[in-house]
């Protein structure tokens, strides 16, 4: 690992997890955050976590924004959505129609963000519950591949099982985006340096992005605190959470 990378500055990147209610966005949201499993229900109107992460030697911190289910808070979601830089899009392998939700969720991500390559990972809750199954993984990678081979991944909250993986991934993608972004700025004012009138020249104008493109083979990552900020559900509020 390049000592440049360890010399870079924490980068803050926000995380939207969505789908519909009762598929297990805040168990895999406290699970990845607080290593704890959420035994009983409690529908969720906000939670908002803080989660210090390296991957691929760079230091990230990710807001996770746990959202609510339903159909009442839509315009609490679209204003989720503009501030989301990577979304979660969660269902559950045994409801078909949890799934069916999904593909309004990234239409309406890519209206409100204008951009067809948002970070996106498909993520097919309780994968525990093999015996009810009502969503073959045919038909989800089916999905993964219509979307632009977006990822696709099975996960069981409470055995914890490719929890840290969705998180990393989706990580991974916000992070090359962020570095195409910061490529594309640097040429941009290195051709406006170019342009000048009179025949004087510019010094030093020109910028170079650092950091390159992100690793694959870096899987590892080390967790170092999560913070829980808000936590607001129905009819109650709670005090904030520190994990150390």
């Amino acid at each position: 690992m390049s000592s440049n990378l360890r010399l870079q500055p924490r980068r803050e990147y926000h995380i939207v997890v969505l789908g519909a209610g009762g598929v297990g966005k805040s168990c895999l949201t406290a699970q990845f955050v607080q290593n704890v499993w959420i035994e009983s229900y409690d529908p969720t109107i906000e939670d908002s976590y803080r989660k210090l992460i390296e991957v691929d030697g760079r230091q990230c911190i990710l807001e996770i924004l746990d959202t609510a289910g339903t159909e009442q808070f839509t315009a609490m979601r679209e204003l989720y959505m503009k501030q989301g830089q990577g979304f979660l899009l969660v269902f559950s392998i045994t409801s078909a129609s949890s799934l069916s939700e999904l593909a309004e969720l990234r239409e309406q991500i890519i209206r409100i963000k204008d951009d067809d390559n948002v970070p996106i990972v498909i993520v097919g809750n309780k994968s525990d519950l093999e015996e009810d199954r009502a969503v073959s993984r045919s038909r989800a990678f089916a999905l993964s591949q219509q979307w632009g081979n977006s990822p696709y991944y099975e996960t069981s909250a409470r055995r914890r099982a490719n929890v840290n993986e969705v998180f990393i991934d989706l990580c991974r993608q916000i992070i090359r985006k962020d570095i195409q972004a910061s490529q594309q700025r640097s040429m941009e004012l290195a051709m406006n340096g170019r342009v000048g009138g009179g025949g004087v020249g510019v010094g030093g104008g020109g910028s170079s992005a650092g950091g390159g493109g992100t690793g694959r083979g870096a899987e590892g990552h080390s967790r170092q605190s999560g913070v829980r900020l808000r936590n607001r559900r129905r009819a109650k509020v709670k005090g904030d959470c520190v994990i150390l």
